[in-house]
């Protein structure tokens, strides 16, 4: 109908001024919601399962996404699936899984060689990893130990390149010598080396993983990659035996080392150098990737780019693993739950705030200290706020909101969650920070019901304005067309 040609276009500006993702961090079901419409979103940019697509490219992202990031999305749709129990993606999920495990099953596909780092195999086998720790489907036709023994073959192809001629030892960056960044010894393929040798730990109880994980954690210390303040820094140069450090502080990388030492003081039943190490690096998070201004407290952020407008296309994704990382490591480490869940709850509304834009008034922006959508869109924005969104359903009080919340370990291997008392102090930045502005952060919060309930007035406004203008156009029509046969 002619009608709906001319209104659609105008319903669905006043939907975006409605702003379409509504988020009630006290309720589940409002959780729940906000997430589905932002993996929607997300799973929107996929393209490569068509019958046309090429072989390699099946589960991949197109460019200028790099092959690793869609290892990082597939891991963020398992803990979807796992927090919510929405089966939509698990087929997708499953293909993509399988499609990309390369010819010696262990992520090393060939068509991916020239830019293949340490980093990016990493990637998959910590969403193989999370399928393992969640009890994700298994695809019909492969062995019940397929995501286990994918994990461990990413392990078995990593811990044989520590490269003893520089640096006394190290993961470089890449694989392949021929390619750009063979030289760097970098802070998040050791960190993804770390955390893997420590899941695995957990999962299997195999000392050897325990091992690696302990022998990285002190090389990284040694170097200088780790500070005695927790910072993370990026990388160093194998060239010049690694004796000069790149200070750039990326939020992926104390993340990645977070879960790792929470997971150790988890499966350690809470030792006080895994607790050491997980609160150090807690506190290094908040200090570093929360509050960019005063006026916005405990608002995530990633400082070395997006301030100034220069993130790429990988950075755009990193805070996705900050708040994954700093959710799960809360459910293995629960003395921490309380700081995490200030930090990822005022994020999270911040989030959904941004989540407004495009066609549909849902599309996710990048800067969520802007009180809107900033017109920045994309793969990493969409991932990294249904990252931090559906974190909170591990948060909650009761520990019951996600489906699926502790993760697994192998029949042969009993842990329970450390509850013993703590001995470290946490020293996260004063919530104070805010003064700045008249209307406080605890204020702002304190509004997010209200302002859901401003946009579902919004939205109802718009649909009754959208019958009636309807209704009465079609009227008019009729009208006229009866005068005619007259």
């Amino acid at each position: 109908m002619r009608v709906a040609y001319y209104l659609l276009p105008l319903v669905a500006t006043l939907l975006r001024l409605c702003g379409a993702i509504e988020l009630n961090v006290n309720d589940t079901d409002s959780i729940k919601n906000a997430s589905a419409t932002i993996a929607y979103g997300l799973s929107s940019w996929y393209q490569n399962n068509q019958s046309s697509t090429a072989t390699t490219a099946i589960g991949t992202f197109n460019s200028p996404l790099y092959w690793w990031e869609a290892g990082a999305v597939w891991g963020g749709l398992i803990d979807y699936w796992a927090y919510t129990n929405d089966t939509s993606y698990v087929p997708t999920v499953q293909q993509a899984l399988m499609a990309q495990v390369g010819p010696d099953n262990n992520y090393m596909p060939p068509a991916y060689y020239s830019s293949l780092g340490n980093d990016d195999q990493a990637f998959w086998a910590i969403a193989v990893l999370s399928a393992v720790e969640y009890g994700f489907p298994i695809p019909e036709g492969k062995s019940q130990s397929v995501y286990l023994d994918l994990a461990e073959a990413v392990f078995n192809t990593q811990w044989p390149r520590w490269d003893t001629t520089s640096c006394n030892g190290g993961l470089k960056w890449q694989i392949f010598q021929a390619n750009a960044g063979y030289d760097y010894k970098n802070s998040i393929s050791n960190g993804g080396l770390f955390q893997i040798s420590a899941r695995l730990a957990r999962y299997t109880g195999n000392q050897t993983y325990l091992d690696w994980a302990e022998k990285t954690w002190d090389w990284m210390s040694a170097i200088g990659l780790i500070s005695p303040s927790y910072d993370v820094f990026d990388g160093t140069d194998d060239t010049i035996n690694c004796s000069r450090i790149d200070h750039t502080l990326w939020s992926y990388n104390p993340s990645m080392l977070l879960y790792g030492s929470a997971v150790l003081y988890n499966y350690t039943n809470g030792s006080q150098l895994w607790e050491n190490r997980t609160t150090g690096l807690l506190e290094e998070c908040a200090r570093t990737f929360f509050t960019p201004y005063p006026n916005s407290t405990d608002i995530m952020y990633e400082p070395a780019c997006e301030l100034d407008q220069t993130c790429n296309y990988d950075q755009l994704s990193f805070k996705a693993y900050l708040a994954r990382w700093l959710s799960k490591s809360a459910v293995v480490a629960p003395y921490i739950m309380s700081s995490v869940n200030a930090l990822l709850t005022r994020s999270a509304q911040a989030a959904a705030q941004s989540c407004s834009g495009g066609q549909y008034g849902n599309t996710c922006g990048q800067k969520w200290y802007v009180d809107g959508y900033d017109g920045n869109y994309g793969v990493g924005q969409e991932l990294s706020a249904l990252e931090t969104v559906q974190s909170l359903l591990l948060l909650r009080p009761d520990g019951g909101n996600a489906t699926r919340r502790y993760p697994f370990t192998s029949s042969d291997v009993q842990i329970q969650v450390a509850v013993n008392n703590p001995t470290s102090t946490l020293s996260l930045p004063p919530k104070t920070a805010a003064t700045a502005r008249s209307t406080s952060s605890a204020t702002k919060a304190s509004s997010a019901v209200e302002a859901n309930s401003v946009r579902r007035s919004c939205v109802t406004a718009v649909y009754i304005w959208t019958t009636i203008a309807m209704y009465t156009v079609t009227m008019n029509m009729i009208s006229m067309g009866q005068l005619i046969e007259r």
